[in-house]
């Protein structure tokens, strides 16, 4: 099973970036998507979950072929179509129109979840309210009293596909880490998550806890271990 290579590309540094409220500079949604395709190396097959993930396809390097999933029947899927190129038969699991790219396949949802449980996905990335410095990942509930849970195919996707990575912010509005040394809330799955990419930094999750493999421009492993509640360390 291949490792996707870190890289460390150097328009990051140019990329746009948002302030929090003491000045700590961050990677904008576009930004932090674009970080993360950029890893995907080519022919993975590739699941995107809710939020975030879904603009990963926009940001894929010209010339890099990777096959986007989802679970609703659909293997091929291509970036967000323009406003006056909308096809309203085509939407994905969350309902959001699509586009399909040259050889994509339309098929049953049991066909869908068939691949998913049969381990047939390279690569699951996900947004997540927590992550914990084991690997657990919580993205579907933030009570144990929800009024109507909807995990929806998290738990599938999480169990069946060779690696999870998760796409999220570093922290909520109020300041509160999403990077935790348990999770707080209702689980999705244990010990999955094998690596988080947030508006200031990327991590591996290792046996260690959280390992930080890259910074956003003008973070410092001092400022982002203040804001992060698991303890971290340098790869």
């Amino acid at each position: 099973m291949c490792k996707a290579p870190i890289r460390r590309p150097p328009d990051v540094r140019g990329s746009a970036v948002t302030a929090s409220r003491d000045d700590v500079k961050g990677l904008d949604r576009q930004s932090m998507a674009a970080r993360l395709a950029r890893d995907i190396p080519e022919g993975w097959y590739c699941n995107l979950g809710l939020g975030l993930p879904t603009l990963i396809p926009d940001h894929i390097p010209a010339g890099r072929e990777v096959v986007f999933h989802s679970e609703n029947g659909v293997l091929g899927m291509g970036p967000v179509p323009a406003k006056d190129r909308v096809d309203t038969w085509l939407v994905n699991a969350t309902k959001q129109n699509i586009t399909l790219v040259k050889g994509a396949s339309l098929f049953h949802h049991a066909d869908s979840f068939g691949m998913i449980r049969g381990g047939h996905l390279d690569l699951c990335v996900l947004g997540a309210y927590e992550v914990a410095e084991n690997g657990d990942i919580a993205n579907w509930a933030t009570s144990q009293n929800d009024a109507v849970p909807a995990v929806g195919g998290a738990m599938d996707l999480s169990a069946g596909s060779k690696r999870l990575w998760v796409l999220m912010e570093h922290t909520t509005k109020d300041g509160q880490s999403r990077l935790v040394k348990a999770c707080k809330y209702p689980l999705t799955a244990a010990g999955v998550v094998k690596r988080v990419y947030t508006n200031l930094a990327v991590l591996d999750v290792t046996a260690e806890g959280f390992a930080v493999l890259d910074m956003a421009p003008g973070v410092t492993f001092d400022a982002l271990q203040a804001r992060t509640e698991a303890k971290l360390r340098l790869a």
